[in-house]
This record gives C-alpha cells, structure tokens and sequence, in this order.
C-alpha cells in the first residue's frame, strides 16, 4: 500500500490533500467536519487585521458556469476574507490544532504592506499553534482595491519585501499564495524566494465576469441591478494552474521552490497531474464547495491505487516527473509523425469527426453513402481534432508512422533520428547562423 503521508516544506500531513483558503475553512465547525473526513490540512480563511472585521455582501456572491449537464465548470466568486473577528478566529485554531496535531493547520493572512501590519498578525497567528502563513497575494477583487490581495502579488517587489519582513519576524513556514492576473507567473515566484518564502502556492483565482443577465442587463451575480468582477475558480482553470505551475518547476531560478498546487482539482488524476508536474501537494475548494467534504476519501483511495499500480511507494517519487518533458515549442521532434486511425467496431456513425475535420480542418476524413468514416492519409496532418470531438472514447487514435515509410501528405521518407526547429531548413535563424 503505498505511503501518502506527505512532508511539505517540514509540514507533515497523512496526505497531500489540503482545503484551500475559501469558506469551506472559515470557521471551526467546518474545518473539524473537514478532518473527520480524511482532509490532510487547511488553509484557514484569509485573516485580516484586528479591529473592525471586513464586510461582504449581503446579496449573492457566487456565479456560475456549467457544462451541457449543468456540472458546474466554475465558480466566480465575489466574496472577501473573513468577515469574522480576527480573535474569534485564532481562538478556534488554537482549538482545532490541539485536537487535531498530525493535521496540517496553515494561516491565510492579508493585511497592508505595512511591516508593522505583518508583524503584528505574525506574533499573534504563532500562538494557535498553526503549523505554517500562506501570504494571500492573489485575491482579484474588493481587497486588491485597497491595495492588497492582487495589488501586491503584480508586483514581484512588493512581494519579495513583504515574505522577507515574514520571515524576519517568524519562524514559521512561509507560502506565498500567487496570483494568476500576471504576463508571467516565474517573476513573482522568483521574488517570492528572493524574499526567502519557503514554497509557493498557486494559482489563486482568476479575474473574471462569467455572465451578464439580459434582462437587468448587469454581470452576475447580481446585488440590486449591478455586479462587479470576481475571481474565476473551479475546473475550467485547470489547464491555466498546470501551465503555471509547470512554469515554475521548469525554469532555473525557480526549480526546485516548493509548490503547493491549486486549480480546479477535483479527482485523484488532477492531483496526480499537478503534483507529476512539481506540486507536493495540492489545495482543494471547488470540489469541497460542490460534492462535500467527503469527496477527499475518492481523492485518497484513488491516488493510492494509482501509486501502488506504478510501484510508487511514496507521494515523492511522483511529485515532478513531469517536468523534464515540459519543453518549448522549439524543442518538439518534428520528425514525429503520425496519421488518424478509425476503428470501425467502435464508431457509431455520427459524423462529428467529419463534420469537423471538412468544415474546419483539413479535410482528411472521408465519407461514404453509408456512413462510413475513413482518413485520407495525404491530407491528415495528425491535428488530434478527431480524436477530440469524437464522443467514443478511443474510437480514434493517433498512430506514429515508422520511419522508412513515405508521408503521402508530404511526399518524404519519415525519419528516425530527432530534429527539431532550432535545426530544420525552414528557420531563418538557423539559415543565419550558417
């Protein structure tokens, strides 16, 4: 049975399945539910300053978007840090860390750029007992307007000032939570360790409108006949986490920093992939906030099933296997050549791949008077489209050409060897450099 107990920059949990920092973490009731579950940490609700607590909306604070089935694809979420009283809520930390000590407990915080600010919260979040800060520097609405949230995580200086003044003034483990509103994810990570953060977390939520009502004629959700951007999350941004994360594994000055992966994981294969791609753990809400906490025990048995099928015996032998593969376009092997293949026992005629291939691709699929779909070799040029409208699983595939073979797209001999643009005839700058 392989091990999921995880060791995420010295913080120990029974496995890699932390809840974000959302409202499934906001108060004690819900984290101790969360423990009972399986959950192997929080991140506790983003914490403010003392004082007067931040207010939220009274009206609806979650759009929606779903896929044909109504499964919700992703959320837009207007809601700020927690509304409650900052000593309230170290009071129930200090409470469920001591029930639960092998649980990973992490404090959310946002408070001003200010070092006195982070100092202040830093001394008094230390004594719950907390195992680790997550400096919230993603959040896109409302706390960005006053110059926090996502206001400082655009600027990579801001937040390599403000992980240094954490770590000048705690010993605890500091994760510095990203934003994705960014042109390139690898500079504020790099400033993030720069600043001596001892992992990154990401990626936060993405500035977004999901929808207008055309009859009010204002985003949604909608309080009183307006709406306001929010920030997008759920499995829609799975794709964008991915890359990010890969980002940052991938790149010299940031490989090997720590990353905690957040973004649309719902199932044990989406954390496997983030995690394959350099995340020792990942954080989970979407999928909290739609199934329930109980959805941890799929994610647990499911990864462990998929670890004992590879002969993993441990969540780090699988944590950035990934990443050497992660390259640029440059680098692909442009002698990899492959065509369509149809199985004609699985297709049920229904045409998608025709339809789709001749109306917008390349017309490589022919079809005869009864419905039958074949591909016509000298124009496939291996594009994957079929295979992705295709609604029977492995009906079609992509089957590589050996080499010796003649390409009757192209008319050339299909080569062993590896070779990609940097060395192909067609580059200007290769041509230049001879």
């Amino acid at each position: 049975m392989a091990d999921l107990t995880t060791n995420f920059i010295g913080i120990t949990s029974p496995n890699p399945f932390w809840l974000a920092s959302a409202p499934p973490t906001d108060k004690e009731y819900n984290v101790r539910r969360a423990f009972e579950a399986g959950w192997g940490g929080v991140v506790w609700k983003t914490l403010g300053e003392a004082g007067p607590p931040v207010v939220n909306v009274n009206g609806p604070r979650y759009g929606a978007i779903y896929g044909a089935d109504r499964r919700l694809l992703g959320l837009n979420n207007i809601e700020l840090i927690t509304d409650r009283p900052l000593e309230v809520n170290l009071e129930e930390m200090r409470r469920v860390k001591r029930d639960w000590p092998d649980r990973a407990l992490i404090a959310s915080l946002m408070v001003p750029v200010n070092e006195d600010a982070w100092r202040e919260i830093l001394h008094r979040v230390e004594d719950t007992g907390c195992d680790g800060v997550e400096l919230n520097f993603g959040c896109p609405h409302g706390m960005s307007e006053r110059g926090m949230g996502s206001a400082v995580g655009q600027v990579p200086e801001y937040v390599g000032q403000v992980a240094h003044w954490c770590k000048k003034h705690s010993n605890l483990p500091v994760i510095v939570k990203l934003t994705p509103n960014i042109t390139d994810i690898r500079k504020p990570a790099q400033a993030a360790k720069d600043g001596g953060a001892d992992a990154v977390s990401l990626i936060n939520t993405i500035n977004s409108i999901t929808s207008v009502d055309l009859d009010l004629f204002a985003p949604e959700p909608t309080i009183d006949g307006r709406g306001a951007h929010g920030g997008y999350c759920g499995p829609a941004v799975k794709p964008i986490a991915l890359n990010m994360v890969a980002e940052i594994a991938r790149d010299p000055a940031t490989a090997g920093l720590p990353i905690s992966g957040i973004g649309g994981v719902t199932t044990w294969r989406d954390a496997a992939e983030f995690m394959a791609l350099g995340a020792g753990n990942v954080q989970v809400c979407t999928a909290a906030m739609t199934y329930g906490f109980k959805i941890v025990q799929e994610m647990i048995s499911g990864l462990s099933q998929y670890m004992d099928d590879k002969g993993f015996t441990s969540v780090d032998q699988l944590v950035g296997r990934a990443v050497p593969n992660v390259v640029n376009w440059k680098d692909l092997n442009l002698n990899y050549v492959t065509k369509a293949r149809i199985n004609q026992d699985d297709c049920i005629k229904c045409g998608r791949c025709y339809a789709a291939c001749e109306d917008t691709s390349h017309q490589a699929i022919a079809m005869s008077e009864d419905r039958v779909f074949t591909v016509k070799d000298d124009e496939c040029v291996a594009c994957n489209l079929c295979v992705n409208v295709c609604p029977i699983e492995g009906c079609i595939t992509m089957e590589r050409m050996a080499a010796g073979m003649v390409d009757p797209r192209t008319g050339e001999v299909v080569q062993d060897e590896y070779a990609n643009w940097t060395t192909h005839p067609n580059n200007p700058g290769r041509c230049a450099a001879e």
